[in-house]
């Protein structure tokens, strides 16, 4: 996102969808919710409520996971 939005300020109507919909690209392309938040100047709790609300599906908490270690016999 070129420009950042001022910290508070209220996003409603066509800029709060592009906002919604750019965050949502974002995030379903590998993207964190921290980025993001870092990204736009908003917060991690305005990123992640406007993700729900766009009907993200959120990824599970921690980076990549390992796969499971082999069961010694």
């Amino acid at each position: 996102m070129a420009e950042t939005l001022k910290k508070g300020s209220r996003v409603t109507g066509a800029a709060r969808e592009k906002l919604a919909a750019d965050l949502k690209r974002k995030y379903d392309s590998g993207a964190s919710i921290r980025a993001l938040a870092e990204e736009t100047g908003r917060s991690y709790g305005f990123v992640h409520r406007m993700l729900t609300e766009s009907g993200v599906i959120l990824r599970g908490r921690g980076g990549a996971t390992r796969g499971k270690k082999a069961a010694s016999a």
